[in-house]
């Protein structure tokens, strides 16, 4: 009978609020890369027809680089914790030193004015996205072991300090949007690891000036914010891949005008497998398409900060609210970017726009949260009549309990003997 109980606790384990949220992560994180591979298909096909004769080359290199992410988020969905809080000093290491390789001239790829990227035989690797997941790794292993000093301003102080290394080091790219986002990351690490609601307003200002500083000082980012504000005033320079992201929405409708039947990715809409994947959804499957794309990213946000309120310990759950603050604030800017609602800052939209590096830490990151679920949910008692109170010295009434649970009463206390006689 007691076997038959733990079986039926490790079915039924739920977290505080109910249904089992790392089940929830995985199914929308599949459906958007699935829907992901459809559309990078849809979006480059004609154009790559065009440009080198093969409508699949892109899609065969997505593919391909969603079976290695596959490879990695099983990995990462079994590895222990305390490997994770290892990994991340030394993964942080390595990518600071290839975001300064990938800034040397002759060194890092160029492309549409911005280094980026590190050629790597056939292959492109992008170190802002590995420096993403390596930060959150790193500051949630340092907060867990030292968790009280973010109640001191001088405690807060060392993370910003790290991240802001890192986000200049990306700025510098330049690549202002991977920038926001790993600040929002961390931000959003600290208000969960218990940061004062103040010292994390004093930083959110010195971001916000930083970010007006360097929107000033680069004609590119002023003429950007510009082109935000009043697209179509310069809608054949500054305002162009804005209005053309309108207009492919616009022609969409509501229920779009059907898989790869759209015109607006055939050399009119830039980067229209990247960044501005969400436009050719708009166009070819409509308002519908693009509202079960927010509806997927909504799902990935309620399930992974689930899994951080579930989490059995301080590490786990900041490191899970790190991860699931860093894909939905990039997913944030790239919808805001498309829809008109923020400045074109050039982030893809996370599992589903075209790119290998991309992918592949998105992944990653999606089987550190699942597999936090899972531990969390193998540790909590299932709900139910099997269910095991807490373990308490006491009853409610006073009583000591015995193993079995029930009140130990001073009778019970006596010997043998004793309690024959009294019988």
């Amino acid at each position: 009978m007691a076997s038959a109980d733990r079986t039926d606790a490790r079915q039924g384990r739920q977290t505080p609020l109910g249904g089992r949220p790392e089940r929830l992560l995985a199914g929308a994180v599949c459906f958007l890369v699935c829907f992901g591979l459809v559309m990078v298909y849809s979006a480059s096909s004609a154009r790559a027809f065009l440009q080198a004769g093969d409508p699949l080359g892109l899609l065969k290199r997505q593919a391909a680089y969603a079976l290695a992410g596959l490879g990695v988020y099983c990995l990462c969905a079994r590895i222990r914790p305390a490997t994770l809080r290892r990994l991340g000093r030394p993964a942080l290491v390595v990518s600071v030193l290839l975001l300064v390789v990938v800034l040397v001239p002759g060194i890092g790829v160029t492309a549409n004015g911005a280094s980026r990227w590190l050629a790597v035989g056939p292959l492109q690797i992008q170190p802002s996205e590995v420096a993403k997941l390596a930060l959150v790794l790193t500051i949630a292993a340092a907060i867990a072991r030292r968790p009280g000093a973010l109640r001191t301003a001088g405690g807060v102080v060392p993370y910003l300090i790290l991240t802001g290394a890192v986000a200049l080091l990306v700025l510098l790219e330049p690549d202002l949007g991977t920038a926001t986002t790993i600040c929002l990351g961390v931000l959003g690490m600290l208000l969960v690891a218990g940061a004062r609601p103040r010292h994390l307003a004093m930083t959110a200002t010195v971001a916000i000036a930083f970010t007006s500083l360097a929107v000033a000082l680069e004609p590119y980012r002023r003429d950007r914010l510009l082109a935000f504000l009043h697209p179509w005033q310069d809608a054949g320079g500054a305002g162009f891949q804005i209005v053309q992201a309108q207009i492919a929405l616009g022609s969409g409708g509501v229920f779009g005008q059907g898989i790869g039947q759209g015109l607006q990715k055939i050399f009119y809409l830039p980067e229209a497998h990247t960044d501005m994947i969400v436009a050719t959804v708009g166009e070819e499957l409509g308002l519908l398409g693009v509202l079960a794309l927010i509806a997927a990213f909504g799902a990935v946000a309620l399930a992974g900060y689930r899994i951080a309120l579930g989490a059995r310990d301080l590490h786990l759950r900041v490191l899970a609210a790190g991860l699931t603050t860093t894909v939905v604030a990039q997913a944030v800017i790239n919808f805001g970017a498309v829809l008109g609602l923020l400045p074109v800052t050039g982030v893809p939209l996370p599992f589903v726009s075209f790119g290998g590096s991309s992918l592949i830490v998105f992944l990653a990151a999606a089987g550190i949260l699942v597999n936090i679920g899972r531990r969390s949910a193998a540790t909590r008692p299932a709900p139910g009549p099997h269910a095991v109170a807490p373990a308490s010295d006491a009853d409610p009434g006073g009583h000591r309990r015995r193993r079995d649970r029930r009140p130990r009463h001073a009778g019970a206390r006596l010997g043998g003997g004793a309690a024959r006689a009294r019988g």
